[in-house]
């Protein structure tokens, strides 16, 4: 074994070689191959200093944030009608018809759902005291027909405020609703007795009443009839 000053020359070339191998195979594994997992980016965080923004409420109830409404929806400020609204701006401060049209659309699909199951009391916190009273009696009648409704709503074409009033501090809004839904009654029997299985364009009209000046944020439907 060959040294020089008493050091064997073959542990430094051995040295050599190996730091070679080690360096190309870190050159060669340290490339990717375009098949290996990624690591996954992080979960997407709020900036910090600004809150996430809670979604709205109906009667103190977190709904899922509903979808904007479709445009030409308000009328135009200086309409008789956005002007009304105006001056329900001037007794309730926080009143809006963007975020009013959103939560007459939320309603609308909470009535609708609780009128087809017989949720009374799900309806009754939507509805004022009249209009509560002739939902009470379709839902009895058809319990004790023994019938059931099915009612789907699968799409809003159209959501725009026709009318407006203000009565003193009771403000009344008058919504169009133009849904896609599929509607019918059905006997004990499962038998269709009203309606159809098939997707049907329905208007309604809708009204809504308030008195704003009260803390009590939320909208009752006081009539309904189809438009």
């Amino acid at each position: 074994m060959g040294s020089s000053g008493g050091f064997p020359i073959d542990l430094i070339l051995f040295g050599m070689i190996a730091a070679f191998l080690v360096l190309r195979l870190r050159s060669i594994l340290g490339k990717r191959t375009g098949f290996e997992q990624q690591t996954p980016p992080p979960p997407f965080q709020p900036p910090m200093g600004r809150p996430a923004q809670a979604p709205p409420t109906i009667e103190g109830r977190a709904e899922p944030a509903p979808a904007p409404a479709p445009p030409g929806g308000v009328p135009p400020a200086g309409s008789p009608t956005g002007q009304t609204l105006a001056r329900m701006r001037e007794v309730d401060r926080g009143f809006d018809p963007v975020r009013f049209l959103a939560g007459a659309e939320q309603a609308f699909r909470m009535i609708v759902a609780a009128f087809a199951n017989g949720d009374r009391a799900g309806l009754r916190t939507l509805l004022s005291d009249e209009t509560y009273r002739a939902f009470e009696d379709a839902i009895s009648a058809r319990e004790k027909a023994g019938e059931v409704q099915v009612s789907e709503i699968r799409a809003i074409v159209q959501l725009a405020i026709e009318d407006a009033d203000l009565r003193g501090t009771v403000g009344d809004v008058t919504v169009r609703i133009v849904s896609d839904q599929i509607s019918y009654t059905k006997d004990r029997n499962g038998r269709p007795v009203a309606g159809t299985d098939a997707v049907t364009e329905i208007t309604d009209m809708w009204t809504f009443e308030r008195d704003l000046s009260q803390r009590d944020p939320t909208w009752r439907l006081a009539a309904a009839r189809s438009g």
